[in-house]
């Protein structure tokens, strides 16, 4: 794309790298920022450079949080001795809006995927099972992805801490199979966690 300004066209080259936008669409945000005055463009610059600097990963649950511990965690209403299993932060996001669960999470940072070169060394398991460890833990409810690398995953933890006599469950199948929970809409999403299955029951179907 030939632009007539070389710093337009770095703003454009920049801003096109984020996901689902491209050039056209980029264009058209830098060409708004420049409508903007000035202060607003500089204000939206050192949200994004204070985010990125300063966003810490809670040491408990590991979301994104402002603080060491994130303001689920740090709840004393949440039920902390049930936990949902999730791939990432948008998921968390995503089962926050039902309003329908009052446990606390735990964030994998993704799921079991040889083909992308993703073994359980790379994800948050450990401390998962260190938690069941301890003993304060009354259910695991598997809330990753209805695809082969979210069932991977779901059996390898499950594998990890079965010795453990705890309760583990899985969220009933409103999801289809092959979605992702961030896409789903939050009346299905709230239904399946209210209606979670034993997890020993989705191995066998």
């Amino acid at each position: 794309m030939e632009l007539p300004s070389k710093l337009v066209e770095n703003a454009v080259n920049e801003m096109s790298q984020l996901p689902g936008i491209g050039k056209r669409t980029a264009l058209r945000l830098v060409l708004h920022l420049l409508k903007q005055p000035l202060e607003q463009t500089e204000e939206l610059a050192t949200a994004l450079a204070s985010m990125r600097k300063d966003i810490q990963f809670c040491a408990t649950c590991h979301t994104i949080s402002d603080a060491e511990i994130c303001t689920i965690c740090s709840n004393s209403s949440r039920d902390k001795s049930i936990i949902c299993v999730v791939e990432d932060v948008r998921d968390v996001m995503a089962i926050e809006n039902t309003n329908m669960f009052k446990g606390v999470y735990h964030v994998l940072g993704g799921k079991i995927s040889p083909i992308e070169g993703i073994g359980p060394s790379q994800l948050k398991i450990t401390s998962l099972v260190e938690k069941v460890k301890k003993g304060t833990i009354s259910e695991i409810i598997f809330a990753l992805s209805s695809t082969m690398e979210g069932d991977t995953t779901n059996f390898y933890i499950y594998k990890q801490i079965k010795e453990y006599q705890i309760k583990t469950s899985t969220i009933a199948r409103g999801i289809a199979v092959g979605d992702e929970l961030e896409y789903a809409d939050e009346v299905t999403l709230g239904r399946s966690l209210l209606n979670r299955i034993p997890f020993e029951t989705s191995i066998k179907q």
